[in-house]
């Protein structure tokens, strides 16, 4: 009976009244929880979306838990919801989840085939919308080829939970509930990552999550641990399963130059190996970012003959090259396509730039970004890409701070940009000139230089964001830096 009347009063609302009706209908369900609970079944599908907005902003648990169960759309995306973690409403969802899975409820003709924890598709919400848009929402997962080891049909026919997860050493409340709900569920759901990061979690713990979800669902993977490479290589085969994994971060921020020293190089070989091997995997690479992989020096030709697909973003920081690493980079068809080539901290002074001219050959008309940041560059190698850095004409960004570049090959630098007219931010390293023994500022020559720099530029094109900066100063930590106004270190102040 109660059913009959919201379900008619809605109807009349929805054509006759103005859009204030609706929100004193939704009032009076929410006053009356029990009434509003038994009505479910009976409530217009068209309700659901603005009762259940208002239910969550309200923090009704109880009316949530059954909406969850009861839900008549094929997707919830309640993440959209969630301005901030919140343990109490989560648990609500995942209560009606149960709910759902147990089936104690009696069945509408459509039944919730996606929750999105996710913070995507607002829009969803908005009561403005048709509403059929729940039933030909956007799918927010794209379908993956399931293993062959499972059965596929029943894969497909479980509802899935889809997440992202940013965890910490300590994990958040909301954060430690979650994982063991999903850990106890993980045989009857479908559970989903698309975007995972973790930092300073151990290696077993990683693992261990990752086994929750299916592998096929990942598609981005940051790591920022103090792994050693016997426990990355036992990782791997993790890695290697997450064949639809689109951008990878790998941040190593531990040495131990002990367990180098102690290992024999025929062990350190096999190891670096099966790391590396499981890049062949990884069929829709597009992004890679590895910091602190020493073990790549030597290597970095096995990596890239790994990749599969071109790459469009590449950064390697904090490791040493060896000359057989640059040729590498010109000879992998992989990196003929980049938009985004970055370097920092990885020592060049020593090496010949010609493989990294021939690349940089290779994507002129692609790239968009490009770093050497702090890798000890010297005149004679940055003379060796200008020929080809002139012809890269979809340049945006250039970053050129920490190198060893003296005041006429910078000049000669600015004047090679001249067709570069799509730079935006630039930075460059001070000359050479501006300092005293052991890379000591001289504050005067520092304006007086960059200032020069910057009216040479200026005669060739209309600068961007330009700016010179100094090598950070070992007394303050902080660099002298030349835009549009002189900042100097803390020691000249």
């Amino acid at each position: 009976m109660w059913g009959s009347w919201v379900k008619s009063r809605f109807i009349r609302m929805s054509f006759q009244a103005p859009p204030t009706l609706l929100s004193l209908a939704i009032e009076g369900l929410l006053k009356n929880e029990a009434l509003a609970i038994s009505a479910l079944q009976e409530l217009p599908r068209d309700l659901f979306k603005p009762l259940f907005k208002a239910a969550f902003t309200g923090r009704h648990t109880k009316i949530l838990k059954e909406m969850v169960a009861a839900w008549p759309l094929p997707c919830l995306p309640v993440g959209a919801l969630m301005k901030f973690p919140d343990r109490m409403m989560l648990q609500a969802v995942l209560d009606g989840v149960d709910m759902h899975l147990a089936g104690n409820f009696h069945p509408r003709r459509q039944k919730l085939k996606l929750l999105e924890l996710r913070n995507v598709y607002h829009g969803f919400w908005d009561i403005s919308v048709g509403p059929e848009d729940g039933d030909h929402i956007k799918q927010t997962v794209r379908e993956r080829r399931i293993p062959a080891r499972r059965h596929r049909y029943f894969l497909r026919q479980r509802l899935k939970v889809v997440t992202d997860l940013c965890l910490e050493q300590d994990l958040e409340e909301h954060q430690t509930y979650f994982l063991q709900w999903a850990q106890e569920r993980r045989d009857s759901l479908c559970l989903c990552c698309v975007k995972m990061k973790t930092r300073g979690l151990s290696m077993y713990t990683v693992r261990k999550i990752l086994k929750m979800f299916q592998p096929d669902y990942f598609e981005e993977l940051e790591l920022n641990t103090e792994w050693t490479l016997p426990m990355l290589t036992c990782f791997s085969p993790c890695l290697g399963q997450m064949k639809n994994l689109r951008r990878l971060l790998l941040t190593l921020v531990n040495e131990n130059l002990f367990e180098i020293l102690a290992t024999s190089a025929d062990t350190q070989e096999k190891r670096v190996t099966k790391f590396i091997s499981q890049f062949s995997k990884l069929h829709h690479l597009q992004h890679l970012d590895i910091a602190g992989a020493y073990f790549l020096h030597g290597h970095m030709n096995k990596l890239l003959q790994c990749l599969k697909t071109p790459l469009e973003f590449l950064s390697i920081s904090l490791c040493k090259f060896s000359q057989s690493d640059l040729e590498s980079f010109a000879q992998c068809q992989s990196l003929h396509h980049l938009k985004h080539l970055h370097l920092a901290g990885v020592v060049l002074y020593d090496l010949s730039f010609v493989p990294l001219r021939v690349l940089l050959d290779h994507v002129a008309d692609t790239l968009k970004t490009l770093e050497f940041e702090h890798c000890r560059m010297t005149d004679s190698q940055l003379s060796v890409l200008f020929p080809a850095l002139s012809q890269c004409s979809q340049l945006v960004e250039v970053n050129f701070y920490d190198n060893d570049i003296s005041m006429t090959v910078l000049r000669n630098l600015l004047h090679r940009t001249a067709n570069l007219s799509q730079l935006i931010i630039e930075c460059y390293p001070a000359p050479l000139e501006c300092y005293e023994a052991d890379f000591v500022v001289k504050a005067e020559k520092f304006v007086q230089f960059s200032s020069q720099l910057m009216n040479a530029l200026r005669t060739v094109r209309q600068p961007g964001a330009v700016s010179f900066a100094s090598q950070i100063c070992l007394q303050c930590l902080q660099r002298c830096i030349y835009d549009q106004e002189t900042r100097l270190c803390h020691c000249w102040q």
